[in-house]
């Protein structure tokens, strides 16, 4: 007897998640100056636990592009009057002062998304990229998101580099609402594995 796939579950288009664990109603419409472009490789766009997404969704200047190689970059890197890759600075380098980061003029953030290996692959890969400033986040607060595991302590996903980020760029603003759909993933994640299960895989 040949066994029968269960279909897949119906899921939301929005947020990608299923409909009954749909996220969509903690994601925010947070404003900023600053306009955030996610490059997301291809393989994280299929991890079921990628929080660019929330991220793009939850910032009304907000944008992600899947890929590996982005023809447009150059036309969109020259329309902005400031423009920073969110990547660790290179060895011996510093990035841009903030001062230099307040300015009037249109801004853009572009954030690689994937592994270090392949987020490295991306800057490779778009060498206009490499021209840009860096934006280097300092050491902060553990990682909330406790269902992934990092290959480095400090790790932190995306949508929590890129508030701290943001937080950086314009401090007068708050954007840890920013964070609120990633939070409650976390915990139907916990729910869904058990409390034991989760504190002997994941907590420290």
């Amino acid at each position: 007897m040949l066994k029968q796939n269960k279909p897949p579950r119906p899921r939301c288009e929005r947020c990608l998640r299923p409909v009954s664990h749909c996220l969509c109603a903690h994601i925010p419409a947070l404003p900023s100056h600053t306009r955030v472009l996610i490059l997301q490789h291809p393989d994280e766009a299929k991890h079921p636990l990628n929080t660019a997404r929330f991220a793009a969704l939850g910032l009304l200047r907000g944008e992600l592009l899947i890929g590996e190689h982005f023809p447009p970059l150059e036309d969109i890197i020259a329309s902005a009057e400031q423009a920073w890759l969110l990547f660790p600075a290179r060895e011996g380098g510093l990035p841009a002062p903030l001062a230099a980061r307040r300015g009037g003029g249109s801004s853009l953030l572009i954030v690689p998304d994937g592994t270090w290996r392949k987020a490295r692959k991306i800057v490779q890969a778009n060498p206009v990229l490499n021209i840009l400033p860096r934006l280097s986040l300092p050491p902060g607060e553990p990682s909330a998101y406790r269902v992934r595991k990092a290959t480095e302590p400090a790790a932190v996903s995306t949508i929590e580099a890129i508030a701290r980020a943001l937080t950086m760029l314009e401090p007068q603003r708050d954007f840890q609402p920013l964070l609120k759909p990633v939070n409650a993933l976390v915990e139907q994640q916990i729910q869904a594995m058990g409390e034991e299960v989760y504190r002997r895989n994941y907590a420290g």
